[in-house]
Parts: structure tokens; sequence; C-alpha cells
């Protein structure tokens, strides 16, 4: 079973608190000691971002490590298809993409998707997972980015956190730039299983997934279909 789970915003990279969404995604292995690795190219591999993780999954009794770029880097292959769990941090989306493609890691976490280790992450680490993102790696402006496309669509986190998102969608919506997007709220996570989207999971408000699209030059938010509501 392919299992992605796409946070929108909050986690461990804020703040360690009741770990509601660590616990959720440690649950989904289905193993008491679990291992997962790290992987916060898009901060730079900023230090107290990664003492923030082992943290947070250390006291879920989980198998930690990480991944470093902008140090000596490790066999990147044998480690990552030997996880149960990657969880990709935020930060600047494009760079984070860039580098991966120069060490070949698109391609190793395509298999390890495939071969049903689960793929989670906030932020950059939610949206690079689809087809494109909307991203705020550019400083003055947000862009649509081609991402993974591991599965399909485009999606946006921080829907209701940042206050350019809202209007950067539903401008892009009225201009045909997009058909539609995929639009995760703060402490909100979409679960999507087998490539198609399961779940919508609020880990502290209700908070929620949208399928944002536009028909008449309105913009129209709804529920995505066939999905269900948790909440922790």
């Amino acid at each position: 079973m392919r299992q992605i789970i796409a946070i929108g915003g909050g986690g461990f990279g804020r703040e360690i608190g009741e770990l509601k969404i660590e616990r959720y995604i440690k649950e989904q292995s289905n193993k008491k000691n679990p291992k997962i690795c790290f992987i916060p190219t898009a901060t730079g591999d900023d230090a107290s971002y990664i003492e923030n993780f082992y943290k947070a999954f250390n006291s879920l009794e989980c198998i930690t490590s990480h991944i470093d770029f902008f140090k000596r880097t490790i066999d990147l292959k044998p480690h990552i298809l030997d996880q149960d769990i990657i969880y990709v941090g935020g930060g600047n989306t494009k760079s984070m993409l860039a580098v991966w493609r120069e060490w070949g890691l698109d391609s190793i976490l395509k298999e390890a998707y495939e071969n049903n280790i689960i793929m989670s992450g906030v932020s950059a680490g939610a949206i690079c997972w689809f087809e494109k993102g909307i991203t705020d790696s550019y400083r003055d402006s947000q862009a649509i980015l081609p991402c993974l496309g591991f599965v399909k669509g485009i999606c946006c986190p921080h829907y209701d956190e940042e206050p350019e998102r809202i209007p950067y969608v539903s401008k892009s919506l009225k201009e045909n730039k997009i058909d539609e997007c995929i639009a995760i709220e703060g402490y909100c996570a979409l679960h999507l299983i087998n490539d198609k989207p399961k779940y919508s999971v609020s880990f502290n408000k209700e908070n929620n997934t949208h399928h944002v699209s536009c028909k008449n030059n309105k913009i129209i938010h709804n529920e995505l279909e066939n999905i269900e509501k948790i909440r922790l």
C-alpha cells in the first residue's frame, strides 16, 4: 500500500507539543519502532530543525536518522530503501528539488514509494509529491512549481495561514493557469492511499483540505470527493 501524508503547516518544526500528527504518521507503519528518516534539505539542513526532529520522533520510540546534503552525504539508496517512513521538512521547495535531482534522490524516493515506504512531510515536504505545487520559494512572489509527480494534481499548503495563498490560487484559477487545486490548511494533513486522497487529518483546530476550482469566474471551495475526516 502506497501512502503519502502531506501536512499543510504545523508540527515539530514549530514546537514540540502533543505530537499528534507525528504520532499519526508513526501509526501508519504498524510498527512499534519504525525507521524514519528526516530530509531537511529545504532549510539547508538547519541544525535546530534536525534537533527538533530527533526530539519528536525519539520520544515516540522511532529509529531515527537524517540526510545531510551540505556536509558529507551518505550512500542514499540503501539508506532510503531501508526505512519505513520518510519525512521531508519545509523550506525552499525549488532549491530542495534541484539538490535532490543533482544527487538522484528523486528517483530513489520514487522507488521507495513504489516499495510502500511511507512518504510524509510539511509545506515543501507536502507539495513535492504532487505534479505541481504552489510555492513561496521566490522572495517576492508565489509561483507554480513542477514537482516530483508521484501523485496527480496541484497542491497548496498553508492555505489559511499565509495571506498571499488564497489570492494567488484564486488568481491562477481565474487566469486559467491551473484548472483546480488541492489546498491544505495549517494543522491539517491530507493522507493519500494508493495515489488517491483518503483522509483529511486535523490535528489542532477544525481545519480542512479543500478542492478549489473556478466556474463562471467564481471561486468554489468543496471538500475532496470520497474523503473521510479525522480529528486527532
